[in-house]
């Protein structure tokens, strides 16, 4: 094994602490749209009764999701040609001002339909920006990463995703304990939205002190630098963006059940107070985040596939009992059912990240692996909460919302198990050679 020097090691110290600030800033903007989402509804569209404002704000939460592929296509792109650092930057960047300009919107009360036009347009600017953050980051921070210790790196943004989602509970817990709803639903809102302009300007600022990472440097030395990324990936590489997309659905879809739609869930459903909701909420969430390195760890040590499917397993068998256990409504059993989800998650995500990285060549990784997850993000993911909802509101039950994160994690688990191949400690440098579609299946099997 060779040995790290004290330069190369304080080098990934600062790539990662640069993706997990700017990883921070991107998860807080997105999510503190989820824990205000009964405010919004009231906000910006018509008068009504909670539920139907609570669906079309959730709907105009889905909406961004399907934006995401084409920022995918357009950051993951230029990733592939400009470099990793220019796609997280300017990803950073257009994130903050669209969350800003959320929170200087007028509401429905005040220009009428045009309100929730504009909150509409923001939103899908945001989804467009966040298409290249999460593949994005994954690249930038592992390609500077050993082999070995790929896992535990890979951990760092799934757990500042989580914390971003800690602070924006905390946020709206703060909010939701000092303010009256008349103050909330006022101006109350916009505070979490204008919290963008100063992280946004931290994030971009570590973000371009860095150095691009030595795999894209060493593409460009080689000259293999590909001029047309996505049609390269789309030639090359679709068997990975299959098992991408497949990873991806479980992985996101799990983390938006147990970051946006539980608090939403055990205030509407369950019919718990929304500050007792979001205080179990961060607790989960904190034991996620604590879990993350744990995973992250273990997959270093027993490999991608075995645990990422444990994970997608874990969902097929455990979402309905989390539920049931939820549904009940008690301090303990809310907890217990959230740590039935929690698990699996952190197992899905770690692993996921990393093979954002691992199953695809240098050349063509950032456009293949944002492909991949964001079509899954958009079509799968990210309507989740919607679903969930819709279904708890159609049947009146507290256990069924569960049914949609089962079905999707049983059918992209029967795909996993037959294709997925173990990727750990695969070489990731610009001198790859991509894997065939036969020699993949032949190694998953």
């Amino acid at each position: 094994m060779t040995t790290q020097s004290p330069a190369l090691g304080r080098e990934r110290r600062k790539a990662a602490l640069a993706v997990g600030v700017g990883n921070f800033m991107e998860w807080f903007d997105f999510a503190v749209y989820g824990f205000f989402a009964p405010i919004m509804g009231k906000v910006f569209f018509p008068a009504g009764d909670a539920t139907t404002g609570l669906l079309a704000s959730l709907a105009v939460f889905g909406v961004a999701f399907f934006f995401r592929p084409v920022g995918g296509l357009v950051l993951g792109s230029l990733g592939d040609r400009r470099g990793r650092r220019f796609t997280l930057s300017a990803s950073v960047l257009m994130m903050g001002v669209t969350t800003t300009l959320i929170a200087a919107l007028p509401t429905y009360a005040q220009v009428g339909v045009l309100a929730p036009v504009l909150l509409v347009v923001l939103r899908c600017l945001q989804g467009f920006s966040a298409g290249g953050e999460w593949t994005g980051s994954a690249a930038f921070l592992l390609e500077s990463t050993p082999s070995h210790r790929r896992g535990i790196f890979a951990s760092v943004i799934s757990a500042t995703a989580a914390l971003a989602t800690v602070a924006g509970s905390l946020v709206a817990l703060l909010l939701q304990s000092t303010l009256s709803a008349d103050a909330m639903a006022s101006w109350g809102w916009r505070i979490p939205f204008l919290l963008a302009a100063p992280l946004t300007v931290i994030g971009l600022y570590v973000r371009l002190k860095l150095d691009e990472t030595p795999v894209f440097q060493e593409l460009k030395v080689l000259d293999k630098v590909v001029d047309k990324p996505l049609r390269t990936a789309g030639k090359r590489d679709l068997k990975p963006v299959l098992l991408t997309l497949a990873i991806a659905a479980v992985q996101g879809l799990g983390f938006y059940y147990l970051a946006t739609y539980v608090v939403n869930y055990l205030s509407q459903t369950v019919q718990l107070s929304r500050t007792e909701a979001l205080t179990l909420s961060v607790i989960g969430l904190t034991v996620y985040m604590a879990l993350c390195p744990v995973a992250g760890a273990i997959s270093d040590r027993y490999g991608r596939r075995r645990v990422n499917l444990t994970g997608s397993v874990g969902y097929v068998i455990l979402g309905l009992p989390a539920f049931v256990l939820m549904g009940q409504g008690g301090t303990v059993p809310v907890l217990l059912g959230m740590l039935l989800l929690i698990v699996p998650q952190s197992l899905v995500s770690v692993t996921t990240v990393v093979m954002l990285v691992e199953l695809f060549p240098a050349a063509t990784r950032s456009s293949g692996s944002a492909t991949g997850f964001n079509i899954a993000l958009a079509f799968v993911a990210g309507p989740g909460p919607l679903i969930a909802s819709a279904i708890a509101s159609a049947t009146g039950s507290s256990v069924w919302p569960a049914s949609y994160m089962v079905l999707v994690a049983l059918v992209a688990t029967a795909f996993l198990w037959k294709f997925l191949p173990e990727t750990a400690g695969r070489h990731i440098g610009a001198d790859d050679e991509p894997v065939t579609v036969d020699e993949r299946v032949r190694e998953a099997t």
